[in-house]
Formats: C-alpha cells, sequence, structure tokens
C-alpha cells in the first residue's frame, strides 16, 4: 500500500466533538488521525453525490408555477432601479 503524502493542519473543535471521537478512535483500536481521514473522506464522497431533496424541489417548482403571474407583473410594472427591464422580466 503506498503512503499518501499529508499535511499538518491545525483547527479549532468543539469539545465535545473532539472527545467523543477520541474515545470512538480508542474503542476502535485506531489512532485519532485515522478516523479524522475517514470522516472527512466520507464527507467529501456524501457532497460529491449529493442532490437536493425532492420534496425540496417540488416546493420550489409549484412556487414558480403558483406565483408566476406575480413575479411577471412585478417585473414589468415595477423595473429595477436603473430602469432596466429587460433583465427584471428575464429573471422570471
Amino acid at each position: 500500500m503506498a503512503s499518501q503524502a499529508r499535511e499538518k493542519f491545525a483547527t479549532q473543535v468543539n469539545l465535545e466533538i473532539l472527545s467523543t471521537v477520541r474515545t470512538l478512535a480508542e474503542q476502535e483500536g485506531r489512532q485519532l488521525q485515522s478516523l479524522v481521514d475517514e470522516a472527512l473522506a466520507d464527507l467529501i464522497e456524501k457532497r460529491k453525490h449529493a442532490s437536493p431533496r425532492a420534496n425540496v424541489m417540488a416546493a420550489c417548482r409549484a412556487s414558480h408555477e403558483r406565483f408566476a403571474a406575480l413575479w411577471e407583473s412585478l417585473a414589468q410594472n415595477h423595473p429595477f432601479i436603473d430602469g432596466n427591464k429587460r433583465t427584471a422580466f428575464a429573471a422570471t
């Protein structure tokens, strides 16, 4: 197994979280560093594959459909301060 390059870093962590992580590392017979590495790698992988929740996106689409006429009316009748109606209209 090839050794990966490592870099030192310092950060401030909530004391309860740090204590819990240290306890977990001890219980598993691992070093704190390896547990933190694993947790960060899992977080990165999770964020790469994350997508918006379906119910949130459905609510957003429903809001757009429900209030589309209002947003269009506001854009046409109340342009931006600089008078750029086209930008306001395109944004709706």
